[in-house]
């Protein structure tokens, strides 16, 4: 189990230059190329990127990219992350339906989705993921779908809430890591999403590592699978996958 804004103690909130909403729904759109359907030439490669681009512009009234992050070389099975925000769940749709019928579509899979509801903290109501707070992204993404044990549940709220608290406190060990934890019940089959994000990989590990060690982790019952993603403008990113 990693670190989550819902883990952190108490606190006073860190200020924005702007208001933030309180909620907002986030998705992670996880692509893979499909080897026979990818483009043939550079001029086709460019033009089925610039289709993409065109409807993600299209929707930019509704649809805020956060970040789109090129995987290759550094996770299988996935060749592109799209990391969005939007305040209507069916504007993800709008805009995946016009992907899809696009020529970038016709060679981008959607191999995962993880949809979630980003809100404040129900153990510290003073903190909330790092891009409901208006935090730029950093250069990686490592995201994956989390899922704690039946017990969990079962435990008082006081018992819970200072078990993360520990949880917390461990992760402020990092303090360059922005953590992004988004729930999902109900409408997916993880809990939550979790999404750490850091200039250097290596702090990652070393914050995964170091919280393998809370007394949490034993109500974990998955978090997997991993895919880590480099942040890259959404041309570049886009035309890297196809």
């Amino acid at each position: 189990m990693t670190i989550t804004d819902q883990t952190r103690p108490q606190t006073a909130p860190e200020p924005a230059t702007t208001a933030q909403p309180d909620t907002a729904f986030t998705v992670y759109w996880l692509f893979q190329t499909d080897p026979s359907r990818r483009p043939a030439t550079d001029t086709e490669r460019e033009q089925a990127a610039q289709s993409m681009l065109d409807a993600i512009t299209r929707h930019g009234d509704s649809v805020r990219v956060r970040g789109a992050y090129s995987t290759i070389g550094l996770s299988a099975g996935v060749d592109l992350i799209l990391w969005l925000v939007a305040d209507d769940c069916d504007a993800f749709q709008s805009l995946a339906n016009e992907i899809h019928r696009s020529p970038a579509g016709r060679a981008l899979a959607l191999r995962h989705v993880y949809l979630g509801v980003g809100s404040m903290s129900q153990y510290d109501p003073s903190h909330s993921p790092a891009f409901l707070r208006g935090l730029a992204p950093k250069k990686f993404l490592s995201v994956y779908p989390f899922t704690k044990t039946t017990d969990w549940y079962l435990l008082p709220y006081e018992q819970r809430r200072d078990l993360m608290i520990e949880h917390g406190r461990m992760g402020q060990e990092y303090p360059s890591i922005q953590t992004n934890t988004v729930n999902s019940f109900g409408i997916a089959d993880q809990e939550f999403i979790v999404a750490l994000e850091d200039d250097d990989p290596a702090t990652l590990v070393k914050m995964v590592q170091r919280l393998r060690a809370a007394e949490v982790r034993k109500y974990t019952s998955n978090d997997t699978p991993i895919f880590l993603g480099r942040l890259t403008d959404t041309r570049t990113a886009i035309e890297n996958a196809l």
